[in-house]
C-alpha cells in the first residue's frame, strides 16, 4: 500500500492488484494492515478536545439509496453530539456524501481551525478523504474507471484522519461485519456495526438488520424501533447528483415521506445509542425524530454551509 502511493507500480499492476480482492475475501491481517499503511500516510487533524462520532457505511451494496448516513449526521450533531464525518465522491453509487455537501455548497478544506470552529459552532465538520489522504489520488481514477467496489470500499470508514471516540459503520454483508469488529476490538473505539440482512449497508427498514457492538450482537427487526417494514423503492437514491440532492434537501428540511424519515432516524437513533450509552434506544429514537422534524438537524447544515 505505501509503495502503491509512492506511486511505484503502474496502472495495470494496481489493476491486478485490486482485481485479486474481488477474486477472494481480504484477511483481517491484510485489511489491518492496508489501514495501517493509509493511516500512517494520511494528514491527521487533531480533534481530540471534542468527543467525536463519524458515521459512514463502506458503499458498495449496489442499492443506490439515498443520502442516509450523511442526512443522519447531520440529525444527530442536531441532538448535541460532535460529528467529524469522513467521506468522498461515490465510485459504486451515482452520489456520494461529498458529492452532496459539494453541490449544496460546502467548501472541503483541510485547515484545522476552519474544521475545529465548524464543529464548535454546528457541531459537525465534513473530512472529504482526498484532501487528508493523498496516498490515495494514485488509485482514485483506476477505481472510477473500474465502478466496481473494492477492497478501498471497505477502509473508507476505518481510515478518518481525526482517530474519533466513536463510530457507527455499515458493512455490505456479514462477512465484513465480522472482520470490522474483529480489527476495531483491537481498538479503544465505541463502536456499532450494522449490516441490513437483505444485503444493505445501513439500515434500510426493508427488513431486519445486524448490529454488532461493544457490548455484543444483535438482530432487530423495524418493529423494534417501532417503524413500518417499508420496499426498496421508498428509499431510492435518484440517477443523479441533483436528484439526490433534491431528495436530501426535502428530506432535512421535514418533508420527506414517512419511510424516508424514519430510515434516517433509525441510523440517527443507532448512532446516538453509541455515543450516548446511557440512554435508552427509545430516548434516542425520540432525539434523533425532534433533531429531524424541529428542524435542528436543517440548522446544523445552514450554520456549516455559512462557515464554509
Amino acid at each position: 500500500m505505501v509503495n502503491i502511493a509512492k506511486e511505484q507500480y503502474n496502472q495495470s499492476e494496481i489493476v491486478a492488484f485490486l482485481t485479486v480482492f474481488m477474486m477472494r475475501p481480504v484477511t483481517v491481517d491484510e485489511l489491518s494492515g492496508f489501514r495501517d499503511a493509509l493511516l500512517e500516510l494520511c494528514r491527521r487533524i487533531d480533534l481530540n478536545e471534542f468527543r467525536t462520532i463519524d458515521m459512514c457505511g463502506t458503499g458498495g451494496d449496489g442499492q443506490n439509496t439515498f443520502n442516509i448516513s450523511t442526512l443522519a449526521s447531520l440529525v444527530v450533531a442536531g441532538a448535541g453530539a460532535k460529528v467529524s464525518k469522513h467521506g468522498n465522491y461515490g465510485v459504486s453509487s451515482s452520489c456520494g456524501s461529498s458529492n452532496v455537501m459539494e453541490y449544496l455548497g460546502y467548501q472541503f478544506t483541510n485547515d484545522e481551525d476552519k474544521l475545529k470552529k465548524q464543529l464548535d459552532k454546528a457541531n459537525i465538520c465534513f473530512l472529504h478523504a482526498p484532501l487528508f489522504h493523498p496516498a490515495m489520488k494514485t488509485v482514485a481514477p483506476i477505481r472510477k474507471e473500474l465502478g466496481l467496489k473494492t477492497f478501498f470500499n471497505m477502509l473508507g470508514p476505518m481510515v478518518n484522519p481525526s482517530f474519533p471516540q466513536y463510530q457507527l459503520v455499515g458493512v455490505f454483508s456479514l462477512e465484513l461485519a465480522r472482520v470490522y469488529q474483529y480489527i476495531y476490538q483491537q481498538t479503544e473505539k465505541q463502536y456499532a456495526i450494522v449490516h441490513a440482512l437483505d444485503g444493505y449497508d445501513e439500515i434500510s427498514l426493508t427488513g431486519d438488520f445486524k448490529t454488532i457492538t461493544n457490548l455484543g450482537e444483535q438482530v432487530y427487526s423495524p418493529a423494534d424501533f417501532n417503524m413500518n417494514q417499508i420496499k426498496a423503492s421508498e428509499i431510492f437514491g435518484g440517477d443523479t447528483v441533483p436528484e439526490a440532492a433534491e431528495i436530501f434537501k426535502t428530506v432535512l428540511n421535514g418533508k420527506g415521506t414517512e419511510a424516508q424519515n424514519n430510515v434516517v432516524i433509525a441510523n440517527a437513533a443507532l448512532a446516538l445509542n453509541c455515543y450516548y450509552p446511557n440512554n435508552s434506544l427509545e430516548e434516542n429514537i425520540d432525539k434523533a425524530r425532534q433533531s429531524l422534524l424541529n428542524g435542528n438537524a436543517a440548522k446544523v447544515l445552514t450554520d456549516l454551509l455559512e462557515m464554509s
